[in-house]
Parts: C-alpha cells; structure tokens; sequence
C-alpha cells in the first residue's frame, strides 16, 4: 500500500468550493466484494446462498469479468458516482476502507463514521443514548444550518445513536423515537399508514423502499442542507442467508440513490451544489458461511468502502494504491464538504478525507 496519493485538489481555493449541501447515505452490512466485484459465484446457490432461483438470479447479476458484474449489481455507482467522484475500499487494487472499531457491528460502526471517533462504551446494539456529538448535531448549531439539517433512517436504534433526545434533530425511522425527542420528522400519512400495514420481516427494520419514499418525500418538501439517510435491508437479508435478496436490496439502494440524484439535480436549490457521500457501518466475512455474519470474531468484517460524488471532488474514480481511509473519517468529511472545521470543534476526531473534499476555512 503505498503511504501518499498526492493531488493537485489540496491547491484549489475555498472561494471556488461550491457544495452547499451534503447528504450521507449508507445502506448496512454491503461487503466491499460485492461493490467492487459484483456478484460472487459461489453464493449463486441454493446450498451456500439460500437462492431460491439461481438460474434467474444468474441472469441479472452474472457477468465474465468483475467489471461487469460490478456494474451489472450497482449501475449508477459504477456509471455516475465512481465515473465522476471517488470510490474507496477495493482492496484487491491496494485500497483499504477500513472500520477502526473492534466491534465490528452495527450501532459501533454508526457511531464511529457519525461521531469521527471510536468510544469503547460503545458495545452493544441496545438503545443507549449516544454519549458523543455527532457532525449533523453540530451542524444544526453552526450559521445557516439550523432546522435545515435531517435523518430518514429506518433501523430503530438509530435514532438512539443520533442521541435525538438531545440533539433535537428531527428524525423519521417508521419506530417510536426517544422521549426527549423534539419531535418525528413529518412524511405523508400514507407512508405511516404503510408501515403500519406492513407486515414486518424483522424486528427494528422497515423496508427499505418505504425509507426511500420518505426520503425523497421529504428532500422535495423541507430541501435539508445537511441530510442522513440509512438503509439495512442489504444486512438484514444477508443475515438470513439470502444471498439473492442480499443482491436485490443492494441493486435497489443503488436505484433509490440514482433517483435521490436525479431529483436534487432537477431543483435549483441543489442543482450542482450537493454532495453525496455513501458508506456502510461494517463489512461480513468471506466464505459460505461468514459471509453472513460480522462481529470481532468474524475475519475481515473491518473492510469497508467509501464513495463521494460533488462539485468539490475531483472525479479520480477508483482509487488504486491509496493511502488508507477509515470510517471514522466520515464525520469530517461532511463537514469539510460544506466549509466546516468539525475536528477543530472536536479535535479527538478523524481529519477528513483530503483528497475528496475542499479545504477547509481556518
């Protein structure tokens, strides 16, 4: 791995930097394999997959090559976001993303890319209010930030990790939010009323296809700055060895980003002004049966990958021998994105990821 990736972006002035607004969007559980080499062919199987059709499933996700199968699996990060920004995590090509948590699951890893730090408290997945500042709690107190800064999430812990008791953020999660919450954020009645209709596949996890419609509901309705949005069916299915939902959820996130893009890209108030960053909380392990499964015993559940696309990234596509980046460095690099300095707010946090992002205003 080499220790540098120097680029002349460190050079360009903050006056030029045109993102005025950030959405972070994650989708739990999604192995670098996948987004990197798209299908694997060992789990196309009943046996190893738990694929119900493998012959269907063969058809949409196979391909000859990895490039193919990347892009047959995750169309608009490999044509638009990758093509035009940065993706990070292929390990294969010398570029690490990296968790640095020991836990290696859910609420930790949230955590640590929301706060920019690792807090050894941090140890299960019960709905403990998050003892550290997130960055979208800290942007809802800087200058023309606040009320404009939101979460659509539908895992119901995330709402604890937010600390949405004290931030005040208004969130949505489908669940019931923190006493001390101000308040839910609102969506249309009729997606409430669909989540209540839903029959439910896991405890604390709605479908993601109603997060979405919540999400672009609320970017055409309230127009946030600063906006969350976290999807979990990609984690959920893989952990009932459902390798074929696993690809299926995985290809829908991928549409309902593409759709998020089209949409603020139609709307003056975002058009060439927004930045996506997308993410996920941890990664799996590898083989037939760890493929399903991520904690600190689990082998290679720490590799993760990164992708932003925006005004103020320069587009150098997928990294190759890069310097590592971790998940923690997530936080910063919201912030940097929109001309804030959350690590000299915070200064045990991650530096964000330079080379993604504009330089900061001192």
């Amino acid at each position: 791995m080499a220790t540098s990736c120097l680029v002349c972006w460190s050079e360009v002035s903050a006056a030029e930097a045109k993102t005025h607004n950030v959405f972070l969007i994650t989708t739990d559980g999604l192995r670098w394999q996948e987004v990197f080499t798209g299908a694997e062919e060992a789990l196309l199987a009943k046996e190893q997959g738990g694929v119900k059709d493998v012959e269907g499933l063969k058809r949409q996700f196979w391909r000859p090559t990895p490039e193919e199968r990347r892009q047959a699996l995750l169309p608009f990060l490999w044509s638009q976001v990758a093509a035009k920004g940065q993706i990070y995590g292929n390990q294969a090509k010398g570029s690490f993303s990296q968790i640095v948590n020991d836990k290696r699951f859910s609420y930790p890893g949230y955590s640590e890319f929301l706060t920019g730090l690792v807090d050894p408290r941090i140890d299960s997945n019960n709905k403990i209010p998050n003892p550290n500042t997130n960055v979208f709690e800290w942007l809802n107190t800087r200058p023309g930030f606040r009320g404009k800064v939101t979460a659509v999430v539908n895992w119901d812990v995330i709402p604890w990790i937010l600390n949405a008791g004290r931030s005040q953020l208004p969130v949505w999660s489908g669940f019931s939010l923190p006493a001390e919450a101000a308040r839910s954020l609102k969506v249309a009645s009729e997606l409430e009323e669909l989540v209540q209709n839903t029959t439910p596949i896991w405890s604390g996890v709605i479908m993601d296809s109603i997060t979405f419609q919540a999400a672009l509901t609320h970017v055409k309705q309230a127009q946030p700055r600063a906006f969350y949005v976290a999807f979990a069916e990609t984690d959920e299915w893989a952990h009932d060895g459902r390798y074929d939902c696993y690809l299926y959820a995985a290809h829908h996130v991928d549409r309902f980003i593409r759709q998020l893009w089209e949409t603020v890209q139609s709307m003056p108030t975002y058009r060439d002004t927004t930045s996506f960053i997308i993410t996920t909380d941890h990664g799996r392990g590898s083989g037939p049966q760890d493929w399903r499964h991520h904690s600190a015993k689990i082998a290679g559940a720490e590799n993760t990958w990164i992708a932003v696309l925006g005004p103020d990234t320069p587009p150098l596509g997928e990294r190759t021998n890069c310097v590592r980046v971790t998940q923690s460095q997530v936080a910063a690099t919201v912030a940097a994105l929109l001309g804030e300095d959350y690590q000299a707010a915070f200064p045990r946090v991650a530096a964000p990821i330079a080379e993604a992002t504009k330089p900061v205003v001192k």
